[in-house]
């Protein structure tokens, strides 16, 4: 068997220069997510959201996008799990897509904040019925008793809103990452990768710039 060592890529589909980006990172998100949706890549919307609480230790995991647009990237999530708990010590965070059919990768880091009541409504609204009682079923990032106990749980609120509708519960809803920093990665030969870089100006405006690989 090889070693972990020398499992290697040599990319080569594409290139990313800055006449070819466009002036507005999310313009670019958007020029680049048609191609991902076009290339028919599976779970194209996963998403790695990393997060730190006031500790410093940072966490990450896969969340899905389920919005975006110039204001920002949505996801949604228990208000009490171990991200929600997070982001409210520390309202910061960086999203990674990673779309290696593509030999892409897109992060954007920037503030983050909770949506509407009725945006986080709207999207509940359109869940399949078991995600909806599941949103109310399991505590999220909480340490439970067993699988049994959690089959338990969808099961009575299953009962409860056998014959009325399944709201929202009020611990569940949406939040937008507001992107401060984007930056698109394109895998080039030689790992002489190319990366634009936009940040956001205090005047509101987004810089453009090429970092080294």
């Amino acid at each position: 068997m090889s070693s972990i060592a020398d499992i290697r890529k040599d990319y080569k589909l594409k290139d990313l220069t800055e006449e070819q980006a466009q002036k507005h990172p999310v313009d670019q998100f958007s020029q680049w997510w048609k191609e991902a949706i076009a290339a028919e890549i599976d779970e194209v919307n996963a998403m790695t959201l990393a997060t730190a609480s006031t500790d410093g230790i940072p966490d990450a995991r896969i969340v899905l996008l389920k919005e975006y647009d110039k204001q920002g990237f949505v996801f949604f999530t228990n208000y009490g799990s171990a991200k929600g708990r997070q982001l409210a010590e520390n309202p910061y965070a960086t999203l990674v897509f990673f779309w290696k059919e593509l030999e892409r990768q897109v992060r954007v880091s920037g503030q983050v904040e909770r949506i509407s009541e009725e945006e986080s409504d709207q999207y509940y609204n359109s869940r399949p019925e078991g995600s909806r009682i599941g949103a109310w079923a399991s505590p999220q990032s909480q340490v439970i008793k067993s699988r049994e106990w959690l089959d338990e749980q969808d099961l009575n609120f299953r009962e409860i809103f056998r014959s009325k509708p399944i709201t929202r519960p009020p611990h569940w809803g949406g939040y937008r990452v507001k992107p401060l920093r984007i930056e698109f990665w394109q895998g080039r030969p030689s790992r002489l990768h190319d990366r634009l870089y936009y940040t956001l100006s205090q005047q509101g405006s987004w810089i453009m710039e090429r970092l080294a690989p």
